[in-house]
C-alpha cells in the first residue's frame, strides 16, 4: 500500500477541497481492542491531531474543523469528560507556539462559554493569540451540536427583529441564516471525514453539510496516518459535484 509520502505528491494540489470537515471517532474501541481504559484511546487521538494539522498545512488546506466534544459527549461518565477537558488544556498548551510559528488560526464553534473554565480560558487565549494568522483555520467544535446552532440562530433572528436589528417583515434567506450560524466566518466544508466506520453525521454542521462530499474511513481515529488522510483527499478529487444540477 502507498505510503503518505507517495500519496502526497499523487495528490491535485490545485484540487484540493477549501475546508475539510472530521468527526474523530473510535478512540474507545482502539483502546478496547488492546484492552485499554478509554481515555487512553483519547490520548492516543490527540497525536493524531497534530499529524493531520501538519498534513492540512502542508497541502494548503484553509479550513480544518474538528468534532473534538459534542452536547451529547456530557453524557459521558464524569472522569471521561474531565479527562477530555484536561486533554484539551493539556493540547492547547504543548500545541499553541507551534500553530502560532506555522500561522495557524485557532477558531471555535459551539456554546464554549458552557465549558469548564479552564478549558474555556485556555481556550480563548490560543484563540486570541493565534488570531492575526492567515494559515490553515484549525476550528474546534466543542459542546457542539447541529440542532443547537440551528436553535441558536432562529433565536438569534427572533431576538434582532425584536429588538429592531432586522425590520418585521425581513426577506429570511439561506445567506441571512447563513449569517446566523457558528460559521457564519467561513464555507461550508467541502469534504467530510468518519473515521471508525460508522456511516452518521451525529448531529454534526447538519446545516452546512447539505452539498458536502463525505468520506467513511474504517479505520479508528488513533490509526488514521497521513496516508489514510490523503486517499481521503485524492477520493474527493475523483467526485463531479453538481449541486443538484446536471
Amino acid at each position: 500500500m502507498a505510503s503518505g509520502d507517495d500519496l502526497f505528491w499523487a495528490v491535485d494540489k490545485d484540487k484540493l477541497p477549501v475546508h475539510v470537515a472530521i468527526i474523530m471517532d473510535g478512540n474507545g474501541r482502539w483502546a478496547k481492542q488492546r484492552g485499554l481504559p478509554r481515555i487512553m484511546g483519547h490520548k492516543a487521538g490527540m497525536e493524531v491531531i497534530r499529524n493531520v494539522v501538519k498534513m492540512s498545512s502542508k497541502l494548503g488546506i484553509k479550513f480544518l474543523t474538528l468534532y473534538a466534544f459534542s452536547t451529547e459527549n456530557w453524557k459521558r461518565p464524569g472522569e471521561e469528560v474531565n479527562f477530555l477537558m484536561r486533554l484539551l488544556v493539556e493540547y492547547l498548551n504543548k500545541e499553541v507556539e507551534e500553530l502560532n510559528t506555522n500561522n495557524v488560526k485557532i477558531t471555535s464553534i459551539g456554546r464554549i462559554s458552557e465549558l469548564p473554565q479552564v478549558a474555556y480560558e485556555q481556550l480563548v487565549r490560543s484563540m486570541n493569540y493565534t488570531a492575526g494568522n492567515t494559515g490553515l483555520t484549525l476550528n474546534l467544535a466543542l459542546n457542539y451540536g447541529g440542532r443547537i446552532e440551528i436553535l441558536d440562530a432562529v433565536n438569534a433572528v427572533i431576538n434582532d427583529i425584536k429588538t429592531g436589528k432586522l425590520p418585521v417583515d425581513a426577506d429570511i434567506n439561506q445567506n441571512t441564516f447563513s449569517s446566523y450560524l457558528y460559521t457564519a466566518s467561513i464555507p461550508d466544508p467541502d469534504l467530510l471525514i468518519r473515521t471508525s466506520g460508522e456511516r452518521r453525521v451525529s448531529n454534526f454542521l447538519l446545516y452546512q453539510i447539505a452539498y458536502t462530499e463525505m468520506y467513511f474511513s474504517d479505520v479508528y481515529w488513533p490509526d488514521f496516518d497521513d496516508a489514510e488522510y490523503l486517499r481521503a483527499i485524492m477520493d474527493y478529487q475523483n467526485r463531479h459535484r453538481r449541486y443538484g444540477a446536471i
